[in-house]
């Protein structure tokens, strides 16, 4: 009971900061009917909250199967396949074709395409006798590679107007919701999650290891290839209803370990999940109110990440 207080602790005062954050992101500044308002910040509040847990578990979960704190799932090419869909379309359809898309069936599109990249993915280097994770992270980086240079060329040759089009869609947008994408999303993040909680017992197991683990009596292979399913299908959906975020699920989870002062995942996910809710909606709140929109939230949150992942990496040389 001791060694739990800590993380305890941890869950009640992050508890009391998000519903503190929501309320104030809900109430401060009315002006106006409030039926319209809470229904307007009512989503960007439901569409940040299924974003940070869907990036936070996906997140802790992809460093649990792969042993390494500075990896995100992002290493996989999941961002990069979501801006080279994104370039595709404005380069063969053009961005009026883009926008004249039912929004549904592109984002049906989205999550379909990268769910079925990270299956074949997986299928093909897991099927083998040594399914390697290493080689799968190491596949996954060259892919990404892949998908840059394909969506860099055809920038370079798009319309210049296009292209001022296309820029809007490649970076995470938490101001313009599309509505009916939330229940979608809803509905697929809590199928995953039901899926992910019930396996809930074994992540602790997984994270001392694949040689341990087996000799506690996981099938290793098939539980890795299920986590990663969720991760993909999680990941999936974050991205393509807000857009890439890169760095944000490295800065949480890195935070939750810390804060929570406990490996123990039924602590780690739920206090990397409410930071993540805090930091959106906080910094979201604070764009709002104190900088006028006079940036984007996504630009805050790559920057900060990209910091305290340059920083894990000199600690890990150091050490």
């Amino acid at each position: 009971m001791r060694e739990n207080r800590q993380p305890i602790r941890a869950l009640l005062i992050l508890t009391a900061l998000t519903v503190g954050i929501i309320t104030l992101f809900m109430s401060l500044n009315v002006r106006g009917q409030w039926d319209f308002i809470l229904t307007f910040r009512g989503t960007k509040v439901l569409t940040m909250a299924l974003v940070g847990y869907a990036i936070a578990v996906s997140t802790v979960l992809f460093q649990t199967v792969s042993h390494n704190r500075i990896l995100t799932p992002s290493i996989m090419g999941f961002d990069q396949l979501y801006i080279l869909i994104q370039t595709s379309l404005v380069f063969t359809i053009g961005s009026a074709g883009l926008t004249a898309l039912d929004p549904r069936l592109l984002f049906a599109f989205n999550v379909g395409a990268m769910v079925v990249f990270s299956t074949a993915l997986y299928r093909w280097l897991f099927s083998g006798s040594s399914r390697s994770l290493h080689l799968l992270v190491l596949v996954g980086i060259v892919f990404g590679v892949l998908f840059r240079s394909l969506s860099s060329f055809m920038q370079r040759i798009i319309d210049p107007n296009e292209f001022v089009v296309l820029q809007d869609r490649l970076f995470a947008n938490f101001n313009t919701i599309d509505s009916n994408l939330l229940g979608i999303a809803v509905a697929t993040i809590l199928i995953a999650s039901f899926f992910g909680w019930r396996l809930m017992h074994v992540y602790d197991v997984l994270a001392l290891g694949r040689e341990a683990s087996i000799n506690l009596g996981l099938d290793h292979g098939r539980i890795v290839t299920v986590i990663l399913m969720l991760v993909a299908v999680l990941v999936s959906v974050s991205t393509a209803l807000v857009g890439p975020v890169t760095f944000f699920g490295l800065l949480v989870a890195n935070l939750a370990y810390g804060i929570a002062g406990t490996h123990k995942h039924r602590f780690v996910l739920p206090v990397a999940t409410l930071l993540a809710v805090i930091c959106l909606i906080g910094g979201q709140l604070i764009l709002e109110r104190v900088f006028a929109f006079d940036t984007a939230l996504s630009i805050v949150i790559e920057f900060v990440g990209g910091i305290v992942f340059l920083a894990l990496l000199i600690r890990g040389v150091a050490r």
